[in-house]
C-alpha cells in the first residue's frame, strides 16, 4: 500500500465536531453550579472528599484544577471536556479549569500532563488519537503507557457503515464479497487523511483483506454529499451525521461499528453480529492523570466521574453529541489504552501512515 502522508491526527476522534481554534486558548473556568445538580455536589463533598482528608491528613483538592484538553475549542474533545470539568468542580467543591493545549495531534497537552506534578491538580481528557500517536509518532516526549495514570472512560460515539442506496448491497458480507469482486473498484469517502472515517475504515481494509480506494475530503459533510451523489459507493460515518439522511432514505445503513447495539439505531447489528468478526471501532474520551499520581486521588477521581455519569443531565448532554456515557475502573481503561495502542498500531504500521 501507498504510503499516506498525515498531517496530525487530530480529527480522528472529532470528525464529526471539529471546530477552529488555537492552542493558544485562555483557560476557562468552569465554576458555574447548575440548579440541578447543587443538591448532589454538597453530598459528594461531604462524602469522598472528606474520607480523602480523614485518611490521608490533606484535602483533596487543596487548589483548582487544571484540566487539560489537547485540542482547539469547540471541538468534540473540548465538548466533552467541558461537560465533565463543570460536573467535577461541583461534586469536589473546587474550580476545575478547562485549558485548551491544542496542536501536534494532542501531543502538546498530553505532554504538559504527563510532565506534571503528581498531585491530582492536573488531569486530561483525551481520545483515541492517545492510542493511534503512540506509533504514528516515532519520538514522542512521552511514553503513552508508562507516563500517564488511566482515571476512567468518559463516553463513546459509534460510527456507522453506510452506503449509496444504488450499491447492490444490502449486508456487510454483501459489501465486502462486492470489494473482493472488485478490488480497487470501490471508492470510500473520508472527512480528511487521518480522521476516523479514514482510519476505520484503513482497519475494515486490514481485517478482511480487501482494496478500497481511499477519496479523502475536507470534512465528512462534503463526503457524505459525494456518498448521496453516488460518486461514492461507502463511507464510515458517525453515527450524528449519517442518521438523518439515513432516516430520509439517502443512504444505507450496514451495522455500526461499536461491539455492542448503539441505543440510537438499536434495530442495526453490529460489525460482529455482521460477520466482520473482532472489529471494534468508536470514538471514545477518557480520563487521565500525570503517572504516580496517588491511588486515593485516583479514587476519588474515577468515584466523582462514575457518579456524573450517571446523571440525566449528562446523559442529556451527551445524547445531543451521539454519545454513550461509559464510566469504568481505572483499570478496564488501562487495559483498554493498551488494546487500543496495539490495534492502531497495526493500523499505522499497515498502512505506512506516516505525520508530516
Amino acid at each position: 500500500m501507498n504510503t499516506i502522508r498525515l498531517s496530525a491526527i487530530i480529527a480522528c476522534a472529532v470528525a464529526s465536531l471539529a471546530a477552529p481554534g488555537g492552542a493558544g486558548a485562555q483557560p476557562t473556568s468552569t465554576k458555574h453550579v447548575s440548579s440541578e445538580s447543587r443538591g448532589s455536589g454538597q453530598a459528594l463533598r461531604q462524602g469522598s472528599g472528606q474520607a480523602l482528608r480523614q485518611g490521608s491528613g490533606q484535602a483533596y483538592p487543596a487548589r483548582p484544577i487544571r484540566f487539560i484538553v489537547p485540542f482547539p475549542p469547540g471541538g468534540g474533545n473540548d465538548i466533552v471536556g467541558r461537560i465533565v470539568a463543570m460536573r467535577l468542580g461541583e461534586a469536589l467543591g473546587q474550580q476545575v479549569v478547562v485549558d485548551n493545549r491544542g496542536g501536534a495531534g494532542g501531543t502538546i497537552g498530553t505532554e504538559i500532563t504527563a510532565k506534571a506534578p503528581p498531585d491530582g491538580h492536573t488531569i486530561l481528557i483525551n481520545n483515541i488519537s492517545l492510542a493511534v500517536n503512540h506509533t504514528l509518532i516515532p519520538k514522542l516526549p512521552y511514553d503513552t503507557l508508562r507516563d500517564l495514570a488511566p482515571v476512567s472512560l468518559v463516553g463513546r460515539q459509534a460510527n456507522i457503515v453506510v452506503v449509496h442506496p444504488g450499491v447492490p448491497v444490502k449486508s456487510m458480507q454483501d459489501l465486502l464479497g462486492l470489494a473482493r469482486a472488485k478490488p480497487g473498484q470501490l471508492n470510500y469517502g473520508s472527512g480528511g487523511i487521518g480522521t476516523a472515517s479514514h482510519l476505520a475504515t484503513e482497519y475494515l481494509k486490514l481485517e478482511t483483506r480487501t482494496d478500497m480506494v481511499h477519496v479523502p475530503y475536507k470534512g465528512l459533510g462534503p463526503a457524505l454529499i459525494d456518498l448521496m451523489a453516488g460518486r461514492l459507493q461507502l463511507i464510515i460515518s458517525t453515527m450524528a451525521s449519517a442518521l438523518p439522511n439515513v432516516k430520509a432514505g439517502k443512504l444505507r445503513p450496514l451495522a455500526v461499528t461499536t461491539a455492542k447495539r448503539s441505543s440510537f439505531f438499536p434495530e442495526l447489528p453490529t460489525m460482529d453480529e455482521a460477520g466482520v468478526k473482532g472489529y471494534e471501532f468508536s470514538t471514545w474520551y477518557g480520563l487521565l492523570a500525570p503517572a504516580d499520581t496517588p491511588r486515593r486521588i485516583v479514587n476519588v477521581l474515577n468515584s466523582e466521574t462514575a457518579r456524573l455519569l450517571q446523571s440525566d443531565g449528562v446523559k442529556g448532554q451527551f445524547a445531543a453529541q451521539g454519545l454513550e456515557p461509559t464510566p469504568s475502573t481505572p483499570e478496564q481503561f488501562g487495559a483498554y489504552l493498551k488494546s487500543e495502542v496495539e490495534k492502531w498500531g497495526k493500523v499505522v504500521k499497515a498502512s505506512g501512515a506516516k505525520p508530516e
